[in-house]
């Protein structure tokens, strides 16, 4: 939906893990060499914006402040996995960066479902909006 207005989709992919760490084995020293790879049924297209994070936001330390005000970006639209790691640290960086921040809830999972629960319950709704993909498609028409 977002391809067919001519909206940015930004896909985000992780290869870093924090440093220091020691209570578990390295990241990547046991996963399959294409473990980061995007996959196919996202449909990365040539105008997507690909970011590539080392740590658990996708703005930390990458480009995508720069790529989204470049592109007059005001508002993220954010789904993914990791509820409360991943895309919690980006709704918040996003927040912080002074965007707009919609929440798809029902685009979002966790491991842990109590985590998962507190992110769409109580921290997502302040940070910016929530509903789901479908009724936040649908707004797009409207634009």
């Amino acid at each position: 939906a977002f391809r067919e207005r001519g909206l940015p989709v930004v896909l985000v992919r992780v290869t870093g893990g924090a440093p220091g760490r020691t209570e578990g084995p390295a990241r990547g020293t046991d996963a399959p060499a294409d473990w980061a790879d995007l996959v196919p049924e996202l449909g990365r297209t040539d105008t997507d914006i690909v970011v590539t994070k080392q740590r658990w936001g996708a703005f930390y330390g990458t480009d995508l402040d720069r790529r989204l005000r470049r592109r007059g970006v005001t508002q993220v639209v954010l789904a993914g996995i990791a509820t409360s790691i991943g895309v919690e640290s980006t709704a918040r960086a996003a927040h912080e960066h002074g965007y707009h921040v919609t929440v798809a809830v029902d685009a979002v999972t966790d491991m842990d479902a109590d985590a998962h629960r507190n992110s769409v319950e109580k921290i997502f709704p302040r940070l910016g909006e929530t509903d789901t993909a479908e009724a936040i498609t649908a707004l797009l028409g409207r634009a």
